[in-house]
This record gives structure tokens, C-alpha cells and sequence, in this order.
């Protein structure tokens, strides 16, 4: 069930209590994939575990803008700090609880966002009535799948199956010539750099030429299949709270 295309009655009759926060950011993507790109592939995760889960799941408003300051000197990226996005996914769950939705998957497209969401579904499961778990559809593809990297294969692939649309496909050469093939300037297993500016010309890190839509529909099988799973698993789990020793 989409909240936000669904009444208030078709809310509150909802026979589940089982909800995913799509999460995303809006930050460069190179040259050739759309600043949305890290919402629209959460999105599209979350949507296609939702059809294909037996059971009735409801889904929220996505969020469109997170911890996303390491992209700042690229145009058009937007950026809240940790504690800002903590406190808003929180205050999110914490809305869907209180309609009955206490059990919620945060479905997640950007890696800036991974600390920040471990830390806040642990205080949410602590310490307000509902448990969140956090899932990232890029760490659920299989050893197989492309390097994660930024606007490279990965993230390009399911942007050309399901949101064509937000591909420049003129402009592919061009984003793998002037990028990276790695994220970050190490020495040693010490990354020097805090933005991307400091490593990639264009933000690119990887090799959009190696994306397909084909390459784009296995790995929305792979992350919905894990997510579904997932669900399945957040279901059932025992919220008891372990006792004080």
C-alpha cells in the first residue's frame, strides 16, 4: 500500500503492521544520471519487494535529501547534517507507529546514509514503541554484481531498467573518461579525502559504460528477492526487549 496515494480510511483499515521508509538523496551523479538518482532506485526497491510480497506492506513518502555534504562542490546537491536526519527518519517511524505500522524496514539508496541509519533504527528500537532495521539494496546484490562505486555500472544499470528517463546515455563516454575507478584518496586503509571533488572530475567513480538495463533488471531481482525476505524475517521477529542483568 503506497500512503501516499492511499485515504486515511484505506490507511487505517491496512491488515499489517509492517512499513518501508524509501531513502534516498539528491546529489550529483556524474554527467549522465539525474541528481535523484539514489531516490528513484530506493524507490524502485522498495516498490517491486512491496508487489511481491504475499503479505500487505505499507510504504511511505520516500526521503529525497540526506547525509550528502561530501558531494557539495557538485551543482545541485542538497545535504542535511547526521543529526537533522536521524531526528527526521525517526520522527517518520515514530508517525507510522503511532497509525500501527511499528515494525519498519528504512529501504536505502545512498551510502552517506548508512551510519546514520544504523544509529538511529538502534535508538528507535531502544527507546520508541516500533523496530526499524535499516537495508541498503546496493549491499544485497551478490558478489557478482558490479562494484558499488558512483554513478558507475551499478547504479546506472537499474536507473536504465526502470528509470531510463534519468539516463543521458549521450553522455556515458564522456562521465567514464573524466572519472575514477576508485572512491577516495588512501594511504594506507586511510582515506585522506572528505569530498568527492578531492578524487573525481565529474563525480563519476566506476564505469558507466558498463551498464545495461539487462544488468539493471538482475540486480532489482537480487534486491527486491533479499528485501522480501527481509520483510518476511521483520514480520516475525521477537521485539521483546532483552532484560536488564
Amino acid at each position: 500500500m503506497d500512503i501516499q496515494s492511499a485515504t486515511w480510511t484505506e490507511v487505517r483499515d491496512a491488515e499489517t503492521n509492517l512499513a518501508m521508509v524509501p531513502i534516498g538523496s539528491t546529489e550529483q551523479h556524474g554527467p549522465h544520471a539525474a541528481l535523484g538518482t539514489d531516490t528513484l532506485n530506493a524507490e524502485t526497491v522498495a516498490e517491486t519487494a512491496a508487489d511481491r510480497l504475499d503479505d500487505p506492506v505499507a510504504v511511505s513518502p520516500a526521503v529525497s535529501v540526506g547525509v550528502a555534504e561530501e558531494h557539495r562542490q557538485f551543482s545541485g546537491t542538497l545535504w542535511t547534517s547526521e543529526s537533522t536526519f536521524r531526528s527526521y527518519v525517526r520522527d517518520i517511524v515514530e508517525s507510522l507507529a503511532f497509525h500501527g505500522f511499528d515494525r519498519v524496514v528504512l529501504v536505502n539508496g545512498h551510502g552517506g546514509n548508512v551510519a546514520a541509519l544504523r544509529e538511529v533504527a538502534g535508538t528507535i528500537t531502544r527507546h520508541d514503541d516500533a523496530y526499524a532495521v535499516p537495508f541498503t539494496w546496493f549491499e544485497a546484490v551478490g558478489e557478482d554484481a558490479p562494484p558499488m562505486g558512483h554513478g558507475g555500472a551499478l547504479e546506472t544499470s537499474l536507473l536504465q531498467h526502470a528509470n531510463p528517463d534519468a539516463v543521458r546515455e549521450d553522455r556515458l563516454d564522456d562521465a567514464a573518461a573524466e572519472g575514477t575507478r576508485r572512491w577516495g584518496n588512501w594511504k594506507g586503509k586511510v582515506n585522506l579525502a572528505f569530498d568527492s571533488a578531492e578524487f573525481t572530475e565529474n563525480g563519476v567513480v566506476g564505469d558507466p559504460r558498463e551498464a545495461s538495463a539487462d544488468l539493471g533488471e538482475d540486480l532489482l531481482d537480487a534486491a527486491s528477492e533479499a528485501l522480501v525476505d527481509l520483510l518476511e524475517t521483520v514480520a516475525e521477529h521477537d521485539t521483546e526487549r532483552p532484560p536488564r542483568k
